[in-house]
């Protein structure tokens, strides 16, 4: 079993930045695909980034690309997600999650390649 705890989150003015990051217990965690979702009010939990066991493939999605850089650290077994000039569309609890696959490729965007959850953290970007 494996338990995820985001921290980090809090409000910020837009074009500010914020560095969340992940917890993670259990001696596998630097087997697994790592990755970040986030879920605004009224929307679905959508896909934002992804990281695989080495740190050697990164995943971003569209609407963050160039501006959030997603590391991880296996020997403190955190992954962090780094997070530049924010805008008021980027508000949304985040989620940490865990798939227990090294690198699960193009299917990172998928909710359902991943088997462990943490319980999300308050991003607020005010414009």
């Amino acid at each position: 079993q494996v338990q995820l705890v985001e921290s980090g989150g809090r409000l910020v003015q837009a074009g500010g930045s914020l560095r969340l990051s992940c917890a993670a217990s259990g001696r596998t965690f630097s087997s697994y695909t790592m990755a970040w979702f986030r879920q605004a009010p009224g929307k679905e939990r959508e896909s934002v980034a992804a990281i695989s066991w080495s740190g050697a493939s990164t995943y971003y999605a569209d609407s963050v690309k160039g501006r959030f850089t997603t590391s991880r650290d296996n020997a403190k077994n955190t992954v962090n997600l780094q997070m530049n000039i924010l805008k008021p569309e980027d508000t949304a609890v985040y989620y940490c999650a865990a798939a227990r696959t090294p690198n699960v490729g193009l299917g990172w965007l998928q909710r359902d390649k991943y088997d462990y959850w943490g319980q999300g953290t308050q991003v607020t970007v005010s414009s």
